[in-house]
């Protein structure tokens, strides 16, 4: 397979990793924290809520990444990361469950929020490119077309 040269999507998909991976980083300390705080509080609801948002956003996190480190892998050449793998396309997210999280720290909220806010730009991001290219003179034609 020969490597895809697209410049503007080889410097997002860079900027994306970089930001994954720090808020994958925020996503550990901040949960792990909420974890050692909740084990004093003794609320085993609050504790399993915890652990589900915890899931939630660590496998959204991880989606994220895998589709932004196959990204990479084409953009090499990798013989082993083709566009019809199951991880070029970046799929569903899970919601987080919003009833649950607002006994969460603001901290924790945040970053459950930014991890649903990045998944959503990368399915954007897959979308338009996945998007056919319309040249101008498509354009006119179509606009020529509806016109008649």
């Amino acid at each position: 397979m020969m490597a895809i040269d697209v410049p503007v999507q080889r410097a997002q998909v860079e900027n994306l990793y970089v930001e994954a991976m720090l808020l994958a980083d925020e996503a550990h300390a901040a949960f792990a924290a909420q974890r050692d705080l909740g084990r004093t509080g003794g609320d085993a609801a609050a504790q399993i809520g915890l652990a589900c948002e915890s899931l939630k956003t660590t496998t959204r996190l991880m989606h994220v990444i895998a589709w932004l480190l196959h990204r990479r892998a084409m953009f090499a050449g990798d013989p082993g990361a083709g566009p019809h793998d199951s991880a070029a396309r970046i799929g569903e997210a899970v919601a987080a469950d919003w009833d649950i999280c607002a006994s969460f720290d603001g901290s924790v909220r945040r970053i459950i929020s930014a991890s649903e806010r990045l998944f959503e730009r990368i399915a954007m991001l897959e979308a338009g490119w996945e998007a056919p290219a319309v040249t101008p003179v498509q354009q006119l034609l179509a606009r020529l077309e509806a016109r008649l």
